[in-house]
């Protein structure tokens, strides 16, 4: 049977600007996403969750690992792209912030982490992590940006902001540990809830992956 790693981005956060973006916790409708994962519970090979130390992430993480009596261990070099530099950013500048951030991967954007350090760092920490741990499926749980710098390195694309998840978060990919193979591209993790059938049942959607 073939051991995947999932890469999992966390849902809504609660936006405040007083606050740095890595104390930033999920939103009403962030954690109400993450318990509906946690009791769907969609990938039941899952042996090891694995967190950036970013709150947000924590949170969702700690939802899972409960429910799904999972161990849980946080990796601080997870964490999201640097941006302390600028610190919060409005939603346009933001965008426009993202956008040259993948546009030229080699250069720092007013002091941000480049894209390419990003993700040689996010790289190692995944394939350093899973070749430490043999045994059953890996869930990683960080953040948006590098995650696409993951997928986009596994997958064998170019940094391209074409590759980033969804809005809203909460999305995720997989790929086989052996092979490094990627799986999929991302998935919204409300296609991995259990869903009543034509007999009332439930099943879950998106499981396989």
């Amino acid at each position: 049977m073939k051991r995947l790693a999932r890469y999992l981005t966390h849902p809504q956060v609660a936006i405040d600007p007083n606050i740095p973006i890595p104390e930033w916790g999920l939103s009403q409708i962030g954690f109400a996403r993450a318990q509906s994962l946690a009791q769907a519970r969609p990938w039941p090979n899952t042996t090891r969750i694995v967190s950036s130390a970013e709150r947000k992430a924590i949170e969702t993480a700690t939802c899972l690992a409960a429910a799904w009596q999972c161990p849980m261990e946080i990796r601080s070099q997870m964490h999201e792209n640097d941006r302390s530099a600028t610190g919060f950013l409005p939603p346009y500048a933001f965008e426009a912030a993202a956008d040259r951030f993948f546009a030229a991967p080699h250069e720092s954007f007013r002091g941000w982490e480049t894209a390419e350090a990003a993700q040689a760092r996010i790289l190692d920490e995944a394939l350093e992590y899973v070749w430490h741990h043999p045994e059953g499926d890996v869930l990683f749980i960080g953040h948006g940006a590098v995650g696409t710098l993951l997928y986009c390195a596994l997958a064998g694309r170019p940094i391209d902001r074409q590759y980033d998840q969804p809005q809203g978060g909460g999305n995720w990919f997989s790929f086989e540990i052996e092979s490094r193979q990627v799986s999929h591209h991302w998935r919204s993790i409300d296609d991995a809830l259990c869903v009543p059938n034509e007999k009332g049942a439930t099943r879950a959607v998106g499981a396989c992956a």
